[in-house]
């Protein structure tokens, strides 16, 4: 199966790489475009020692899309035990280097991308620092991408919305660009609040995604998320994007149709996760399209999305269209 037409991911965090670990077996013509908001772990240490952006999630992605030998791939997985550097991984100081070394984020993101000779392009979203703010239910606010998740737990109360401080960064124009370009435009999977919404939020993405005439493709989260969806549907998550981007975003939706084996539904049952609902007749209100193709990997310790499987399932969409 070949991938005819241009592919714009745009997100964050695991899911997003993921997804572009199993694409570029099968299409060159992917960008991936993702979020900058992320303040926790080694980016985080990075972004207040040395006040440049968060390189994790664009870390990961390259990765993901990279030609490069194996030692070069796991020289940049690699994360530093001990010492001053502990937990620290060497890809986010590489990228870091080249921030210092270009005197921009934008230029050491392309460097990287030609060291690693990637499949498509990464892009971030934004080259503004912006920081995510959360609002509850019950009117409190936390600021910080990576204190949403603690936040929450001790709130017991759900997210009513996400917001960037500060507010309406201008987006990356290569970027908007790509997004208006494309064939295919897909949203997720991953974290909701923190990985997908932000990339909403910078203004001009909500408009270029408008005014593109790609196919729109929101693909929904195999299980709940602990400490950002617990109890959500599948179209609560839809719901969450439009009314954040304003607008019906798009008319497609991607999901699962594997069952997930009941000791994986237990181990999940324990963080206050289970498998997220697809409450069909919401869908179908709405207008939005629901595609359900199997997508899980067997035989893991987690319900995550098989990179082949869901590469697949979007080419086969990128075909319909």
């Amino acid at each position: 199966m070949d991938g005819n037409g241009q592919i714009v991911a745009i997100g964050g965090g695991t899911g997003l790489s993921t997804m572009l670990r199993g694409l570029k077996r099968y299409t060159d013509q992917i960008t991936a475009i993702v979020t900058v908001a992320d303040d926790g772990g080694g980016s985080g240490v990075l972004r207040e020692d040395l006040r440049m952006l968060p390189p994790g999630d664009i870390r990961n992605c390259a990765i993901a899309l990279s030609n490069a030998e194996p030692t070069m791939e796991a020289l940049l997985n690699y994360r530093f035990s001990e010492g001053g550097l502990s937990g620290q991984s060497f890809g986010n100081l590489f990228l870091a280097a080249l921030n210092g070394v270009t005197g921009s984020f934008y230029q050491a993101v392309r460097y990287m991308s030609e060291v690693l000779a990637i499949t498509g392009k990464v892009l971030p979203v934004t080259v503004e620092d912006i920081r995510l703010e959360a609002e509850f239910e019950n009117g409190v606010c936390v600021l910080g991408e990576s204190k949403i998740f603690q936040a929450k737990k001790e709130q017991e109360s759900p997210i009513r919305r996400v917001r960037l401080i500060p507010e309406h960064p201008p987006a990356l124009q290569e970027s908007l660009d790509a997004i208006e370009k494309a064939d295919l435009l897909i949203l997720g999977p991953g974290s909701l609040y923190t990985s997908i919404l932000p990339n909403l939020l910078v203004d001009g993405v909500v408009d270029a995604i408008t005014r593109s005439n790609a196919k729109k493709v929101y693909v929904c989260n195999v299980m709940t998320q602990e400490g950002e969806t617990e109890g959500y549907t599948a179209f609560d998550h839809v719901q969450a994007l439009f009314d954040h981007a304003g607008v019906k975003l798009f008319d497609c939706c991607l999901v699962n149709s594997t069952p997930v084996s009941q000791a994986l539904l237990d181990k999940y049952r324990v963080e206050d996760a289970c498998e997220t609902v697809v409450d069909q007749e919401r869908f179908e209100r709405a207008g939005v399209r629901l595609y359900r193709y199997p997508l899980i990997e067997e035989n893991q310790d987690f319900a995550r999305h098989d990179p082949d499987l869901l590469a697949r399932a979007i080419l086969q969409l990128l075909q319909e269209r």
